[in-house]
Formats: C-alpha cells, sequence, structure tokens
C-alpha cells in the first residue's frame, strides 16, 4: 500500500492506545503476527494474494508478509518486518522497509530480554511461539469488542468503497436483461468497480437469476436469466481492505410480477424497519427478531404461513423461508468483528439463535441490514420439515414458488447518536421504469 494513501500515524496511535486499554496486560507480552503467503497449489511460486490478518492490519494499515506487531505494557510498541529481499526489489518492485520500523531478526533477542513472561499471540499462528490458548481465546474476544466502533478514518475508507459499489450497482441497470449470463452480469458489475476506484471485490460476487437466487453464497455461471425471473446480486467493492456489502434484487424483465411485487414489499418493509431499529443500545438479537416478525406477518398475509406470528416463530417455522440472521458487522473484510458482546454465551432461543452478532449497538457501529424470503428446494422438499409443519405452511403454494427462487434486500448502516444513516440508501432498491 503506497504510504500516503495510509491512515496517519495519529489514527494508528489512537487504535493501539484503545488496544491496550481493552486488553488490560500487565506483564504478559502481546505478538500480532500479520500471517505468510499462501501458496498455489502446484504453482511454484506463485501465491495467493496476501492480506494481512485484520487484527494486525487494524494497528498497521500495512500488507507485510511475516511482520509481526509486538507490545510490552512496560515499553510499548514495536514493528517488527522483514527486511527487503533483492528478489523482492526486482520481481516486486518493493522499496526499503518503513523509518521506525525494526528488522523481524532481532525479534528472537526482544523475546529473550523478556524470557518467562507469558505470551499473547493474536493475528495467525506464529511458528515457534507458545501462547496461553484460554488467554488469547479471552484477548481476542476483548481486542474484537475494541475494533467494533470504527474511527472517521475507517468510515472514510468505506465511503470511498459504497461510492465504487454505487458505480457497479448503476451499471446492472443497463445490463441485466432476459438473456444476460450471470457471468456477464458479475464482470460488468465489477469492471465498474475497478473503473470507480475499488481495489478488488470485498467478497466473492453473488449474482443469481431465477431458482440460483435462493443460494445464499452461488457463485454466478453461465446461466442467462429469463424473461419474468428474479436477478440477486449481492457485491461489493474494496478501497485499501475497508468494503461494503449490499444485496438487490431486481426483475430480469424490467417490472415485477404481482406475487414478485407483494414478496418484494414484504422484504422491503422488513429492511427499512430493521434499519431504523439500528439505534444506539438497541441489541442486534432484537433487530433480527424483529425481521422475523416483520417478515412472518407478511408471509401470513400472502397466505404462505397460517397462524399466529408469534406461534410461528416460536415454532420456528419463519427458518422455512428465513434461515439467516438479519446481518453482521462491516468495515475492514465482510465479517469485521462479529460475534458476542465478551463473556455473554450463545443464545438458543428459537428467533435469535441464527443471529451472528450479539451485542447492544452503540455509535459508530456498522451493521449489514439483510432481510430475505427464499423458496429452497432442499428445505421445501424436506419430508421431516413437512411432518413437523403440516397445518402451518401452505405447502402446494410454497413449492410453486421454488422457480422465483428468492428476494433479499441488504444495506450498511452506521450507528449515530442521532439515529441510524443508511450508508448505501443511494442504491436502487428498483429500476426506474
Amino acid at each position: 500500500m503506497d504510504a500516503s494513501t495510509r491512515f496517519d500515524a495519529a489514527v494508528l496511535d489512537a487504535r493501539r492506545r484503545r488496544a491496550a486499554e481493552a486488553l488490560d496486560l500487565h506483564d504478559e507480552i502481546l505478538l500480532i503476527a500479520a500471517g505468510e503467503p499462501v501458496g498455489l497449489p502446484g504453482g511454484m511460486d506463485q501465491t495467493f494474494p496476501f492480506v494481512s490478518h485484520a487484527e494486525y492490519f487494524w494497528l498497521t494499515d500495512r500488507e507485510e508478509p511475516g511482520a509481526v506487531l509486538a507490545y510490552d505494557p512496560k515499553d510499548g510498541w514495536v514493528d517488527f518486518v522483514p527486511e527487503v529481499t533483492e528478489r523482492e526489489r526486482v520481481w516486486e518492485g518493493r522499496d526499503v522497509n518503513e523509518p521506525g520500523t525494526v528488522p523481524t531478526r532481532d525479534l528472537p533477542g526482544w523475546l529473550a530480554a523478556r524470557r518467562g513472561r507469558a505470551i499473547v499471540p493474536l493475528g495467525c499462528e506464529l511458528p515457534g511461539v507458545r501462547g496461553d490458548a484460554l488467554r488469547a481465546a479471552e484477548a481476542r474476544e476483548r481486542f474484537t469488542h475494541a475494533r467494533r466502533p470504527k474511527d472517521e478514518a475507517e468510515i472514510a475508507r468505506m465511503r470511498e468503497a459504497i461510492r465504487a459499489t454505487e458505480a457497479g450497482y448503476a451499471r446492472l441497470r443497463e445490463v441485466i436483461q432476459p438473456g444476460a449470463t450471470e457471468r456477464a452480469i458479475q464482470i460488468e458489475l465489477e469492471c465498474a468497480f475497478f473503473r470507480a476506484g475499488a481495489d478488488r471485490a470485498c467478497y466473492g460476487s453473488i449474482v443469481g437469476a431465477g431458482t440460483n437466487a435462493a443460494v445464499f453464497h452461488f457463485t454466478p455461471g453461465r446461466r442467462a436469466a429469463r424473461a419474468g425471473e428474479l436477478v440477486l446480486v449481492d457485491a461489493g467493492a474494496e478501497v485499501r481492505r475497508y468494503g461494503c456489502d449490499v444485496t438487490r434484487t431486481y426483475p430480469a424483465s424490467g417490472t415485477f410480477s404481482t406475487i414478485q411485487r407483494e414478496l418484494f414489499e414484504v422484504v422491503r418493509r422488513a429492511e427499512e424497519r430493521a434499519v431504523a431499529a439500528c439505534v444506539p443500545g438497541a441489541e442486534t438479537v432484537d433487530v433480527h427478531l424483529g425481521s422475523c416478525r416483520d417478515l412472518v406477518e407478511g408471509l401470513v398475509a400472502l397466505d404462505l404461513l397460517r397462524g399466529s406470528v408469534d406461534s410461528l416463530i416460536e415454532r420456528e417455522a419463519h427458518l422455512l423461508f428465513y434461515p439467516h440472521g438479519i446481518g453482521h458487522m462491516v468495515g475492514l473484510g465482510v465479517r469485521d468483528a462479529s460475534g458476542p458482546l465478551p463473556g455473554r454465551p450463545k443464545r438458543t432461543e428459537p428467533a435469535r439463535k441464527n443471529q451472528r452478532t450479539d451485542f447492544p449497538l452503540q455509535p459508530g457501529y456498522t451493521m449489514t441490514i439483510e432481510p430475505g424470503i427464499y423458496f429452497i428446494p432442499a428445505i421445501l422438499h424436506d419430508p421431516d420439515r413437512r411432518k413437523r409443519y403440516p397445518d402451518c405452511v401452505n405447502w402446494d403454494k410454497a413449492v410453486s414458488l421454488i422457480p422465483l427462487g428468492g428476494i433479499r434486500i441488504e444495506d450498511d448502516v452506521l450507528v449515530t447518536k442521532a439515529g441510524p444513516e443508511n450508508l448505501t440508501a443511494a442504491i436502487p432498491k428498483e429500476f426506474a421504469v
């Protein structure tokens, strides 16, 4: 990464202070390893694109294979980085190490001077270094929680990624039509990301037409969208390791059928209400529960589910059509600092156990909100589920809608003291007719 695009030193210093306060180390030594390149199978000297471990990157803003950030609560932070080799200068165009860093060859001596003190390892595994696994797990939980509120520099970088993402979705208006393949749609989408300044896609772009729209992590292929079908696109751009996560579901022919429109409005209402619920102090599991109630209410109105909303959720009937959580944290990667509040046990309640995050929202948190309704063959054709829910599902209607696939709408929300800010609101949920 070009030093001119790096976060200011003051930003990184503030994060290191925040991390040190959260970890509350007294005599232990903290080591955060960036990781090593992973070789391509059979690829000789080729490797997968290297990215530093998120815990290392958050404190350094640096992609540095083999680097280690060390912290001694008595002496402060030390940046150990491998010296740039001649081979790297010739083959990769790398320059000399940054001022203020220390060669990693000095790390063993630094550790030897602190022999006998416990080591807390974070980041990637560091060969030859042993630490207390229980203490490391506790430290990671605290460190993850400390990373959750985004500072202004992180939000600014996310906004850059969102602008590139907006350009990609704007291109879809011209691309999505009957006959366009999922792969062709992906290519045009990602090309627009790059033209607008993205470094790469934040994650593997999902483009699913027809029944493929019901596959959560579908890899786009050669299937062409057909007239009357839906096309679900879940993709986001990334700029200097910060990205976004957006989903839209568009009709291939430009207009929804009656049932597509009815289901789309159920999902849109649930999404808008969940976005509005992202206020400081709100529990993420309760935001998810609210989305379950909104979706079940809509499915009952459409005679896909039958019974009271509370009873259907208690029986977990909503999982037939909505088998995932409302969202997760996003920012430094697509799954950024998710998980529970430190010390909080895993939820087991029917409407809350599928949610990936479990903590009260605070200003600076950036969350995805992504409700959906799906008609998944593996679920709807399962005989055990048929036996479990003989009376509360209109099975004939549900099965008849399998060709529809699924509808998901997803935005990224910044929690502020003044209320939620939908960071991706400018990306249209419908094409203008």
